[in-house]
């Protein structure tokens, strides 16, 4: 095998790897060596492919998000009314397993600079596999927006994320004690 095709598949067993151990034991909990042990990979290798723990846990918490968006999809094409689409949308994306690890890649990325880019890209694909969703729906069932469906989708994503923040910081409640179904203005 080329030396780059097997970079590439050790990369993504990394990758692969550390996503299932961060999503079952969280981010303080998993070490190098551990993730290098679950993908049959040296401890070096994850800084050679990632830089640093840091870096690997903003990618992994990345890509659970954007596999768990994917699952949102079914879920909206299934509701019949822009009223139940909001609600459905809203109330599933609260529920997201990753949520609470893309709210730490973010917190770690505040604090490590080299990191916002990363965090940035990945937020530009999630903002527009959202937009494209959103535009393929309104435009399946005749429905509308007051807004472009960028700004609607970012405006979701951000409302979601940041309920998510507002209950893992302490405050009382839960992330659902937003409204963020009434950010979204899908209508027929």
């Amino acid at each position: 095998m080329p030396p780059r095709v097997r970079g590439r598949r050790t990369r993504a067993l990394i990758l692969d790897r550390a996503v299932d151990l961060f999503a079952e034991r969280g981010f303080d909990q998993v070490n190098v060596a551990a993730i290098a042990a679950a993908a049959g990979a040296h401890p070096n290798q994850i800084t050679y492919y990632f830089g640093s723990k840091d870096a690997l846990f903003v990618h992994a918490a990345f890509l659970m998000l954007l596999r768990d968006a994917a699952r949102l999809e079914p879920i909206g094409r299934r509701q019949r009314t822009p009223a139940a689409f909001r609600a459905a949308l809203s109330r599933t994306a609260l529920a997201l397993p990753s949520l609470p690890a893309v709210v730490e890649a973010m917190s770690i990325t505040r604090r490590r600079p080299e990191l916002r880019t990363l965090a940035e890209q990945n937020l530009t694909v999630l903002f527009r596999q959202a937009e494209h969703y959103l535009t393929a729906i309104l435009t399946r069932r005749g429905w509308s927006v007051d807004r472009p469906p960028e700004v609607e989708a970012r405006t979701f994503w951000s409302a979601v994320l940041g309920a998510r923040l507002i209950a893992e910081s302490g405050y009382p409640g839960t992330s659902a004690d937003v409204d963020v179904a009434g950010v979204l203005t899908v209508h027929d």
